[in-house]
């Protein structure tokens, strides 16, 4: 890795930009005296900043630096994902805010529970809990190697740093400090990739037409290859991985459903989600945009780059080298401001699930005071373990990061799409049904992890770990998420009609919706 150094007004940029993070968190915490406040701020908060406060969560440190790295290396193949969201939240939102409003307390898989019993709601919260401690890691793994590269600050010191910020931010304000700060640094997050952008067509002879015109050339601005095969990483892999991908986010995630309700009601909540949305899909192309920039200017400009540097690390070489003083520190204050937007979020959603999942089911008499007293103790628990996972991927090393972010995202969720699914659309199918869908996808899942995972021989080769011959899992990785979704919704339907059981609460489907959304027509006909 190239380390440079930054000029002194950057540092102090940067330094009061983690600071006022903290001075947000105490400025919230007298507010923080009951659950309902510290991890969905009374449902007070208006549908702008949930919005604004969605789109800082999803776009992270990941979308900062490894968007640009991903298409600097190769293509925009990877924003296919982002562009299924739109699509599938047109069709879903309707129905699921007021759901998840009606439904549950605070924990997304109480649904899963009230809809398929406690199993279901263990095994979806355990996956989320799994998803997200791996993602946290990623994330300050990500903005860790990229302030190092500027400062040569020990790449340890500085996630143990952004790390301790974002827990006492956490800590200290809860929900309703977490979405205003997050208001805050998505201004910060589009502010630094505009400024990239504008820099990089100024920096680069000719502007932004050669910019264009050498991307055009090089095919960079493209979202294939095309054909249709599952074995690679084509359109096609990319927009069925999108389509499931839309669904878990804003169906099974809890960083999401949480702040459904924190909005001040149900109309409140869906304007949030759309507006989530439609500021997130032009964020991720802004940022792939960046890569391709800076495609084009090292590419007019060769000689520039320092021999072997990976393509994770060409964006923040760019900023420490350069930018001019002020902006460079405004850059990496965003990227920060990405980290802690992100795992902020995950920290209250997973401290959220330990409360209601299960500190709850087994103290039922417990009182709400408790509960909040063990909810703070589960935030610096589970901040810890996420600077612990990141000093993890810095000891194991972190090449090919956003593939294996996207990966996990496939693997570690297992079917959790395809039990959202099964209970939303088939009152007909009952918890025995599910179990066996589930346990389907997990033999499925080992199958294809075993048969496709290679490890290093002591020779220096490579072996798979299980070697079945013509019969091994030979599809992308990204396509077994895909797989287990459908495999738990087709054979849960499936074996659900072998056991006979009561239909479900129509309440808890799609459509207790449909008949409302009929009934509001016929009262405006006769109207």
């Amino acid at each position: 890795m190239t380390h440079t150094s930054i000029h002194w007004i950057d540092m102090l940029i940067v330094a009061l930009s983690l600071l006022a993070a903290v001075g947000v968190g105490i400025w919230f915490s007298r507010k923080q005296n009951s659950t309902e406040s510290y991890y969905a701020a009374n449902g007070s908060v208006p549908a702008w900043a949930v919005g604004m406060s969605m789109f800082a969560t999803i776009i992270s440190s990941v979308t900062f630096l490894a968007y640009p790295g991903a298409a600097y290396s190769g293509n925009w193949i990877l924003l296919v994902q982002g562009l299924m969201v739109p699509i599938v939240l047109v069709g879903m939102i309707w129905f699921i805010v007021p759901l998840f409003r009606r439904v549950i307390k605070l924990s997304t898989y109480e649904y899963f529970e009230r809809r398929f019993g406690p199993f279901a709601r263990f095994y979806s919260s355990v996956a989320f809990v799994l998803e997200h401690f791996s993602k946290m890691g990623t994330i300050l793994y990500l903005m860790g190697i990229a302030m190092a590269s500027f400062t040569g600050v020990d790449i340890k010191a500085i996630i143990v740093i952004i790390g301790l910020v974002t827990i006492l931010l956490t800590y200290l304000g809860g929900m309703e400090a977490i979405i205003w700060m997050d208001v805050v640094q998505g201004f910060l997050l589009i502010l630094g990739g505009l400024l990239t952008v504008g820099m990089l067509f100024w920096l680069t002879d000719g502007g932004a037409s050669t910019v264009f015109s050498v991307a055009a050339e090089y095919d960079k601005i493209d979202f294939g290859p095309y054909t249709w095969d599952l074995t690679q990483l084509t359109f096609i892999v990319m927009v069925l991985n999108g389509i499931f991908y839309a669904v878990q986010k804003y169906g099974t995630d809890q960083s999401i459903v949480q702040r459904y309700l924190a909005a001040k009601d149900e109309k409140s909540a869906k304007k949030a989600s759309y507006m989530g949305v439609l500021m997130s899909v032009p964020a991720w192309a802004l940022f792939m945009f960046v890569g391709t920039c800076l495609f084009v200017y090292y590419k007019v400009n060769a000689g520039l780059l320092p021999e072997g540097i990976k393509s994770d690390e060409v964006f923040p070489y760019f900023i420490a080298t350069e930018l001019p003083i002020g902006i460079t520190g405004l850059i990496i204050a965003a990227l920060a401001a990405g980290a802690i937007s992100s795992i902020d979020s995950d920290v209250n959603c997973i401290s959220a699930i330990v409360v209601e999942d299960y500190y709850g089911r087994f103290h039922k008499n417990a009182s709400d005071k408790q509960k909040l007293r063990v909810g703070r103790l589960s935030v610096l628990v589970i901040g810890v373990l996420s600077i612990f996972i990141a000093l993890l991927y810095v000891a194991w090393g972190g090449e090919g990061v956003l593939g294996t972010l996207f990966g996990l995202y496939a693997i570690v969720s297992a079917g959790i799409v395809g039990i959202f699914l099964l209970g939303l659309f088939s009152r007909r199918a009952n918890w025995q049904g599910l179990y066996i869908g589930i346990a389907a996808a997990v033999l499925f899942t080992a199958y294809a992890v075993l048969t496709s995972s290679k490890f290093e021989t002591a020779d220096g080769g490579k072996q798979l770990l299980l070697d079945l011959g013509s019969l091994n899992f030979t599809h992308h990785k990204y396509m077994l998420g895909v797989y287990s979704h459908l495999i738990v919704l087709i054979i849960g339907y499936v074996a659900s009609f072998f056991f006979k059981t009561p239909l479900a609460d129509k309440e808890l489907t799609v459509y207790a919706f449909l008949e409302e959304r009929r009934n509001q027509k016929n009262k405006e006909k006769k109207s």
